[in-house]
């Protein structure tokens, strides 16, 4: 009868244990493994070597030198391959630029500077542009995908992207970029 109470201690210490360790398996795989997509954002944009007419045929061209940076939430590092990054205005791209691949640290952000040389000569159908010059103020946006893998621990590897989708607006008043707001 003595031996049947050390077995019931036995069996309730391993059931115990066996709770805990689902309980700290849950909540590692809840928090550590849950793998997000990185976020993508331009954190600083000034515009440099600034080019416009406004007769009948609107123009504006400068170069937009920006900081990106990639922000990695992961418990690994994400791994990420060439891209580019567009500034549109109108819904139409007037400049392109690379984004070289490279690597964000594990809960960290890498900072890149992208400069891009806006154009607005290839314009097509009707836009505001002359109006928008007139009123001082261009409204532009710009969209990114990086797309690569976040590696934990050396074993797992998930393919994850950021998109990025930023406005902001070119005073050209002051030849500055305002208003910049990412998603």
């Amino acid at each position: 009868m003595k031996g049947e109470g050390k077995n019931r201690k036995c069996l309730a210490y391993v059931a115990i244990f066996i709770v805990f360790q689902a309980i700290v398996i849950t909540v590692v795989a809840l928090t550590v493994m849950k793998i997000k997509g990185p976020k993508v954002r331009f954190s600083s944009a000034v515009a440099e070597n600034f080019s416009s007419t406004n007769s009948n045929s609107s123009s504006l061209s400068f170069t937009l030198v920006t900081r990106f940076s990639v922000k990695n939430t992961n418990f690994g590092h994400f791994k990420y391959q060439n891209s580019n990054v567009t500034i549109l205005y109108a819904g139409q791209a007037i400049g392109t630029a690379d984004v070289p691949r490279g690597r964000a640290k594990a809960r960290s952000t890498r900072r890149t500077d992208v400069t891009i040389s806006i154009n607005t000569d290839n314009l097509t159908g009707t836009t505001n542009l002359a109006s928008d010059m007139n009123s001082g103020l261009v409204p532009l946006t710009s969209e990114a995908t990086l797309k690569g893998k976040v590696q934990l621990m050396k074993v797992m590897k998930k393919n994850k992207s950021g998109k990025m989708s930023c406005t902001m607006s070119v005073n050209l008043a002051n030849r500055a970029v305002q208003d910049l707001k990412c998603k």
